[in-house]
């Protein structure tokens, strides 16, 4: 039964954490978003987020979209740097077409940091793309 389960390869679809000042608090913070450069519209995105290491461990995060449309992006969530000391994984699960697709995005401990930013798609900022 298993083998018959079609998993359609993602592509084009990104997570990255981006620099960011925030003028309400006037303090630099890195934020993560998910960037669909692709022709057509994902729908109902789910995104659920944790941090880890062997010895420690966040809480789940869980977020949903209803759409995003093709090459655009949108915010996920702010990144406390205490938790960037820990692997970081984004799973996101979306629909195109009826068709389910499933990734999971994950920065490595200590991978996000203000020296290793370079450019990113669709993002007119600097940030650091999820592996």
């Amino acid at each position: 039964m298993k083998k018959d389960i079609e998993i359609p390869k993602v592509e084009k679809i990104h997570v990255a954490a981006v620099r960011e000042f925030n003028e309400a608090f006037k303090a630099e913070e890195w934020n993560a978003y998910i960037i669909n450069n692709k022709n057509v519209t994902i729908e109902m995105i789910l995104i659920v987020s944790k941090g880890y290491d062997g010895k420690k461990e966040t809480s789940v995060m869980r977020h949903k979209l209803e759409k995003l449309p093709p090459h655009s992006f949108a915010k996920i969530e702010f990144i406390q740097d205490e938790v960037l000391q820990l692997n970081n994984e984004y799973q996101i699960t979306f629909f195109v077409d009826n068709k389910m697709f499933e990734k999971t995005f994950i920065f490595k401990k200590n991978s996000v940091k203000e020296d290793l930013k370079k450019e990113i798609p669709l993002i007119p900022k600097l940030g650091i793309l999820a592996e």
